[in-house]
């Protein structure tokens, strides 16, 4: 297959990557707004540099997707968090431009990377299957961003196109190679990494269940999609749910109950004096999504998680 992934080079769309040079079927087309430097994966794929938060990039991604199989929409934004007009612009207006360019194209199979961050506020720790709305966490910016990705693909199915759509709903993804940049954007700079080691005490509250996925799996996730040209949602993500107690067992500290409106509070202040990157949204955002029920993915891909969630999060800190 020709096979387009815009954002290949970063978390998942490495892993991808690696899945289907590893395949040797295949003619892969990688977009980035800063292609990587060589060395496998990456060697092995003809790379655009593109920006999609640039409105000129339009007429770049229909020439790309001309003649292809399936396009990978994996390409979103965290950074800058103070800047939501480009977030927005790069993950909305991007995920716009994308599908009108398949449109225009005629590519038959997109699959389009959402997340969990899109399923509105969860009513307790039941696992909910792709049926739950998606209309996001209203005060969170990435929450709101991704449920709006997520209208635009309901207008798109509306609009009678023969793109056949796959919405892919992971937890938060990890693997080692993305720790850096999750340190980079979670740690303010001034801070050592190695402080991370000697931290004596974790202040979250006990109330924190979140689902973790490994890149690997959400890249077989992906790979099956393709080959089964399967449509529709499909969450993903691998036991157990991850805890404050879990957190604070792998970063070596003790976990103290500090209610989640006091973490949010401190969080928007510190954020708001641009002493760190994360907006309060995460705050809410972490305490809101619903575990998710794999059911879907398991019985119509063939899918299960090869490592578990505590092993995720080991390896990416």
């Amino acid at each position: 297959m020709r096979i387009v992934i815009t954002g290949a080079s970063g978390n998942v769309g490495s892993a991808l990557l690696r899945r289907l040079v590893a395949a040797g079927d295949h003619e892969l087309i990688g977009i980035a707004r800063r292609p990587p430097d060589g060395g496998p994966p990456f060697d092995q794929v003809k790379w655009i540099s593109v920006d999609l938060a640039d409105s000129t990039s339009a007429k770049v991604l229909w020439e790309t997707f001309n003649g292809t199989d399936a396009v990978v929409h994996l390409a979103w934004g965290f950074q800058p968090s103070h800047d939501l007009r480009y977030l927005e612009e790069l993950g909305v207006g991007g995920t716009r431009r994308v599908l009108d360019a398949v449109a225009a194209a005629d590519v038959p199979h997109l699959v389009h990377m959402s997340s969990v961050g899109a399923y509105s506020p969860k009513q307790d720790d039941s696992p909910v299957d792709e049926s739950w709305p998606t209309d996001g966490v209203p005060s969170s910016p990435y929450s709101r961003h991704k449920s709006a990705a997520e209208r635009l693909l309901d207008a798109h199915e509306r609009a009678g196109h023969d793109t056949l759509l796959t919405r892919m709903r992971p937890g938060i993804v990890g693997q080692a190679s993305a720790g850096s940049s999750l340190l980079r954007y979670a740690v303010p700079a001034a801070i050592p990494p190695r402080m991370i080691d000697l931290l004596p005490i974790l202040p979250l509250d006990r109330r924190l269940a979140i689902p973790m996925v490994h890149s690997d799996d959400v890249a077989d996730a992906v790979e099956r999609a393709l080959n089964a040209r399967a449509p529709g949602a499909f969450n993903l993500a691998a036991d157990p749910a991850v805890t404050t107690d879990h957190i604070a067992v792998t970063l070596g500290a003790r976990a103290v109950h500090v209610p989640a409106p006091v973490v949010r509070a401190v969080t928007s202040l510190t954020w708001h004096a641009r002493m760190q990157q994360v907006d309060p949204g995460w705050v809410d955002l972490g305490y809101a999504v619903p575990l998710m029920d794999t059911t879907r993915a398991s019985r119509e891909l063939g899918w299960s998680p090869k490592i578990d969630a505590l092993s995720v999060l080991d390896e990416t800190v």
